[in-house]
């Protein structure tokens, strides 16, 4: 195969100049993520993302220390996905552990490397040159500076910041302006930040992950619009809110509060009196706003790819998102296409 099918009716929007399919992979999971996947089950999520039409893979240094990108490198290398989109992101370096178990950042039996932050020029440049190398590329579609934001950072979000405006970006341009990056933008998890890049630097990409989700519209209210004001495009990552909304146990990466819970309960209740899985409506709500180009979902197996893509490619009626606004679990003007 050297073209996939594409699972939406959806077109494409555009990022920077990229048209994303609008469902992509998300590969923290195959960075080990919470559980080990094997290198079999790996490889079968990739090539099924690939079958299925998941021609956008998004990765980083950071899911599993290097594993994450290796994996998709090895696929890649494969020859099996001829013209794939790859996104990966900057900003945490990777140290060779050479006794010791590497530290614990959430992924199982990781690579055998620490990762640290690193938002400085010559880091960037660095990191992009060990990506490439895992990945197995000569350039990039997307490079999104990762995980800047308080909180990631908290009290050093200032010194931070700073160093990915004086640094990470600048470098990511240079890397534009010589071919080896199509676009480049920020990967993070808070609005706030998201906003204050904005207001200081010319991104072609936004990706936000968990904002704009049934769990959580915080991105709506001023963020997408300005994005739309300004031409950046948006991919919305963590659509489950880290697997809450897929029968997952996790709510952004921890035990899901009570009120969380609740409210989960009641947006599978009004779900099912559409006849619509509660996975299917959290895939198709993000890319209902005209500012998002498209949604990237994590899979540990080639069956979670199938039946994501199944989801994507049966629309919700419209009812649904009228019945979702009457109950209160979407704001007003939320879930029009």
């Amino acid at each position: 195969m050297t073209t996939p099918p594409t699972p939406s009716p959806a077109s494409p929007r555009s990022v920077g100049g990229l048209k994303p399919p609008p469902l992509g992979l998300g590969c923290a999971a195959l960075g080990n993520l919470y559980a080990p996947v094997s290198e079999a089950d790996a490889a079968a999520t990739l090539a099924a993302a690939w079958d299925l039409g998941l021609s956008y893979f998004d990765t980083a240094p950071y899911y599993g220390h290097g594993l994450s990108e290796r994996r998709l490198g090895d696929f890649l290398r494969s020859g099996a996905a001829p013209g794939a989109m790859v996104s990966t992101k900057v900003g945490r370096g990777l140290a060779p552990v050479t006794h010791g178990a590497p530290p614990d950042h959430g992924f199982v039996d990781p690579a055998p490397f620490a990762p640290y932050f690193d938002y400085s020029r010559d880091g960037v440049l660095r990191q992009v040159e060990a990506s490439l190398a895992r990945l197995g590329l000569e350039r990039l579609d997307i490079v999104f500076v990762h995980d800047i934001g308080a909180l990631t950072h908290g009290a050093d979000h200032s010194a931070v910041f700073a160093q990915a405006l004086d640094g990470a970006l600048p470098a990511l341009a240079e890397l534009k302006a010589q071919g080896v990056v199509g676009a480049i933008g920020i990967g993070v998890n808070e609005v706030a930040v998201c906003l204050e890049t904005l207001a200081a630097a010319d991104l072609d990409v936004l990706l936000i992950a968990g904002r704009h989700t049934l769990l959580d519209q915080s991105a709506a209210a001023e963020l997408l619009p300005l994005c739309v004001a300004r031409g950046v495009g948006v991919i919305v990552g963590g659509p489950f809110n880290s697997g809450i909304l897929s029968g997952g146990e996790h709510y952004d990466y921890a035990a899901p509060p009570p009120d969380v819970a609740a409210r989960v309960r009641r947006l599978r209740a009004v779900c099912a009196e559409h006849g619509v899985a509660l996975t299917a409506a959290a895939l198709h709500f993000p890319p209902r706003h005209p500012a998002v180009a498209g949604v990237i979902a994590g899979a540990r197996g080639a069956a979670e790819v199938a039946a994501n893509a199944a989801h994507m490619a049966s629309p919700p009626p419209e009812a649904l998102w009228t019945a979702l606004r009457s109950a209160g679990l979407i704001a007003d003007g939320e879930g029009a296409a």
